[in-house]
């Protein structure tokens, strides 16, 4: 149960880690199983932990993020990201609301650009 002030910022911040080192295992172990995974941009969607830790250990080009900012409560957070692709920077903001066992239950992602989807992840994704 999530009770400190905070909870979810620390959680988000130990997920944008995860993600930048690589850490597939450590980042799953922050994910609801049933987490939904939302781009507004492309109409993506990803249901399910296996589905988004695929869609992110295998996101195409050589990338990197930091973080500008984590803001959150208990249950609920908001980050400000920069997001390097191939010599390629954007910032990105994200939303996240967790569950009641702290782990990360739904996510939406808003980039400064509409996009196409990239090719080669429709079976891990869902267009809406």
């Amino acid at each position: 149960m999530v009770t400190a002030m905070g909870e979810a910022s620390d959680v988000v911040a130990r997920y944008w880690a995860a993600c930048e080192a690589r850490d597939w295992v450590g980042f799953g172990e922050l994910i609801a199983e049933d987490v939904v995974y939302e781009l507004p941009q492309t109409r993506e969607r990803i249901r399910g932990l296996a589905r988004y830790v695929e869609f992110n250990a295998t996101f195409p080009g050589d990338w990197h993020l930091s973080v500008e900012r984590i803001l959150g409560d208990d249950r609920h957070a908001a980050s400000w990201t920069r997001f390097e692709v191939d010599g390629t920077t954007q910032s990105g903001l994200c939303f996240f609301d967790l569950n009641e066992e702290a782990r990360i239950a739904h996510i939406t992602d808003f980039w400064p650009e509409p996009y196409d989807p990239p090719p080669g992840r429709d079976h891990l994704t869902e267009l809406y």
